[in-house]
């Protein structure tokens, strides 16, 4: 999620927009302080809702887990999994080499 200070805009308000059509958030401080996210206007927004497609895009950025995400969608954890489902977005994202370590502490545990 790209961060904008309030002064940025002025200089900065194309780079806000682009972060837009391009379906991401971007968060606006004041101070050091946040002051608004920026949502980008989708499909999904219109469809869903916009704590729907905030939660969805917040979990798809890394910035929230799937159970935060899912209460901020006001949906209940298996219901906002199936959602992402739908959706065609991963719900687990494990690193290969992660992957990779516990397949073989499993098979040296056998």
């Amino acid at each position: 999620m790209q961060t904008f200070t309030i002064r940025e805009l002025r200089e900065r308000s194309g780079d806000l927009s682009r972060e837009a059509e391009e379906g991401r958030l971007a968060l606006v401080t004041r101070h050091g302080q946040p002051l608004f996210i920026s949502v980008p206007f989708t499909d999904e927004l219109l469809e869903a809702g916009v704590h729907t497609a905030l939660a969805v895009s917040l979990f798809k950025s890394g910035e929230l887990t799937s159970a935060r995400a899912a209460k901020l969608a006001r949906m209940s954890l298996p219901k906002f999994l199936a959602h992402l489902s739908v959706q065609g977005i991963p719900v687990v994202d494990h690193d290969p080499a992660e992957l990779e370590r516990e397949l073989a502490a499993f098979d040296a545990a056998q």
